[in-house]
């Protein structure tokens, strides 16, 4: 007989669904921000960026490439897939909103973008909408 979930077991569940896709969306968003910013993004720079062993960074592209997020990667630099370049912008997208909502709510701007970068990964749809409401009806009155 399945036992139905209780609150607290859902929420458990959701954490960690969320959590099984938190590495794979912080690496596509960190491939899409270095392909920017440097024309490439190659494994050692992902490396330093998370401040991993390349062997780490390797494991995870096998990951992304399984789930289609990046492209062939074999001795060329990373790219997205065009699914991989869809959840990078959701992703800074979802991060930039909660960021600008932390720091119209007081916080230190090294808390918010500390904090930010965890947050970003388990709001729901509903908070984020009202994160970007409530940045929005503060910037009316201000």
């Amino acid at each position: 007989m399945v036992e139905e979930k209780t609150a607290a077991s859902a929420a458990f569940s959701r954490t960690r669904a969320d959590h099984a896709i938190e590495i794979l969306e912080d690496y596509t968003e960190a491939i899409a921000q270095i392909s920017k910013e440097q024309g490439k993004c190659r494994v050692m720079d992902l490396a330093r960026y998370f401040g991993v062993s390349h062997v780490s960074v390797i494991q995870v592209l096998q990951r992304l490439k399984a789930n289609h997020l990046i492209e062939n990667t074999a001795h060329k630099p990373i790219g997205l897939t065009e699914e991989g370049k869809r959840l990078a912008q959701e992703c800074a997208a979802r991060h930039g909103i909660v960021l600008k909502f932390l720091l119209k709510i007081g916080v230190s701007e090294k808390t918010a973008l500390l904090d930010s970068e965890g947050l970003e990964h388990h709001i729901s749809t509903e908070t984020l909408e009202c994160m970007k409401k409530f940045i929005s009806e503060m910037a009316k009155t201000h």
